[in-house]
């Protein structure tokens, strides 16, 4: 594995630079008790955030509900039009957004770029498409030239998001773009541990037009502001573990409103007899060690085929050993830090069981105290069995096991006996095979021949998770849609919706039982 020591780096260390770039030097003066925050390179602090109250939630809930009305009155279009200026903002801001990202987060600058392009990309697909995916509809009446049907699309209102620290940018702010251009108004919730990142990209929104009460920031532990925000708002969108999901879910439930989330994942990947080896130990690669495997679409399960085997965990594991960690900020990096001790702590528990158990370490298997406190080798194992704690469990760690297969039907059940289905991968020289065995994964996302991007990427489809990896979808049309109450309202012209006047109900039967078996012989009549 190609290494670098850390080095002191000020943007690691000086608040007052992240301040500026944040546009949070008032932070420092707030009279709340603070939560430090902490770089994952160095372990230093990189300054503090205020601990938020359930009377602060309550306050930019308020303050969003008043402003939202006023946004939904707003056209579409100007929406739109600053969605697209902040567009162009975060890309040409994006050096200083990605210094808070790597500062805060620990990950590659290279794994940070994705955010980057992440943004822009949801800002231009829902301004190109939010018109449309508001606009009123005519839909067939109850009876043809008699009943007139329109659907409206309403904003719910006030929309709460708690987005977690893997992804700072992207979490936080692309799940608020449809929800903003849907015409409602949004009270975000940064995981604690990243909120310099978000702050900076609602700074550049204001600076984009965005009306400042329209986007609200409350900050602080979730423990703390997850149940106001959950109570007061009229949506919440989370991000994050699945056991956490299962809380939100229940006080969403209690309180019948409407919720999505995307939870965890043990995503699987499979590695056909006729893949290309290097093709598909290049992506999947990156498939599990982007942001060090800290990545609800990562891979931590790979299902490859004895006619490959071999020669793919040669490459892989070759691959793996030779990927440049180190705590710097330059696109050479390949891997970054996990995140905290907490993080640490779960990946080397994870591993040391199942060596202890009788898995074998190709590469990796030690975290690297040497590179900075939170660390550890990209991993790779083989002969991980069920009584391992990472044969099921999310390990959200650099660490891949491999398994061999001879069935094609016995690795696609391999594959799907998880609790979890968020996303899969299938690497074949067979599109066509690979498409059919993809649709036979069990997963809201399913890629052939990449890891995730190609899913992720295609943002006119849905994003989600099947079983207990979510609610609802992310991405395309139900993404934006998932933020709006739809109405119908229909127009009776002329006739009633039962017997006219003077007409005994016997005949008007025998009436509408006639008219609905020519509907069904004639279509065109509908």
């Amino acid at each position: 594995m190609a290494t670098q020591k850390a080095t002191p780096q000020s943007q690691y260390t000086e608040t007052d630079r992240l301040a500026r770039l944040t546009g949070t030097a008032t932070l420092a003066s707030d009279d709340r008790e603070h939560i430090p925050v902490e770089a994952p390179f160095t372990g230093d602090v990189l300054g503090s955030i205020p601990a938020c109250t359930e009377a602060d939630v309550g306050t930019a809930v308020e303050r969003a509900d008043e402003a939202q009305e006023e946004w939904a009155e707003r056209p579409v279009s100007e929406r739109c039009e600053i969605v697209l200026e902040y567009h162009d903002r975060v890309l040409d801001r994006q050096e200083e957004l990605l210094d808070v990202l790597v500062a805060e987060s620990g990950k590659a600058r290279r794994h940070a770029f994705e955010e980057i392009l992440d943004v822009p990309m949801t800002c231009q697909y829902y301004a190109d498409n939010a018109p449309d995916y508001v606009a009123t509809r005519e839909r067939e009446g109850a009876l043809p030239g008699l009943t007139e049907t329109v659907e409206h699309q309403h904003p719910v209102g006030v929309v709460g998001l708690i987005s977690p620290w893997n992804y700072p940018l992207s979490l936080a702010v692309s799940d608020a773009i449809p929800a903003l251009l849907a015409g409602n108004a949004v009270v975000l919730k940064p995981a604690e541990e990243t909120p310099f990142t978000a702050l900076l990209a609602i700074e550049l929104f204001r600076e984009a037009g965005l009306p400042e009460d329209v986007f609200q920031v409350v900050t602080g532990s979730g423990p703390e502001l997850g149940t106001p925000l959950i109570d007061r708002a009229d949506y919440i969108g989370f991000t994050g573990s699945t056991a956490t999901g299962r809380i939100v879910a229940e006080q969403a439930g209690a309180n019948l409103m409407k919720c999505s989330m995307e939870l965890g994942g043990k995503n699987p990947a499979i590695v056909l007899d006729n893949a290309d080896v290097e093709r598909a130990a290049e992506g999947l690669i990156r498939g599990a060690f982007t942001n060090a495997g800290q990545l609800c679409i990562s891979f931590e399960r790979v299902y490859v085929h004895s006619d490959v085997h071999d020669a793919f965990l040669e490459e892989f594991v070759s691959r793996a050993r030779n990927l440049r960690v180190a705590a710097a900020d330059d696109y050479d990096v390949e891997m970054g830090s996990l995140m905290s001790a907490d993080q640490l702590e779960k990946v080397s528990a994870h591993v040391d069981d199942a060596i202890a158990k009788g898995a074998t370490v190709h590469t990796g298997g030690q975290a690297r105290p040497d590179l900075g406190p939170y660390f550890y080798e990209p991993t790779v194992l083989t002969g991980v069995t069920e009584e391992m704690e990472l044969a099921a469990e999310e390990t959200f760690g650099p660490v891949v096991s491999i398994y061999e297969f001879d069935d094609e039907e016995r690795a696609i059940e391999r594959a799907n006996d998880t609790d979890y289905g968020l996303n899969g991968s299938v690497w074949t020289e067979d599109s066509e095979r690979g498409r059919a065995i993809a649709k036979r994964i069990e997963a809201g996302t399913v890629n052939v021949n990449e890891a995730y991007a190609a899913a992720w990427a295609s943002l006119d489809a849905p994003m989600g998770g099947m079983k207990q990896s979510g609610i609802g979808r992310r991405h395309g049309k139900q993404g934006l849609r998932r933020y709006t109450e739809p109405q119908t309202v229909a127009e009776q012209r002329w006739l009633p919706m039962t017997a006219p006047p003077g007409v005994p109900m016997e005949w008007y039967a025998k009436g509408m039982t006639r008219a609905m078996g020519l509907l069904r012989r004639f279509p065109v009549l509908r």
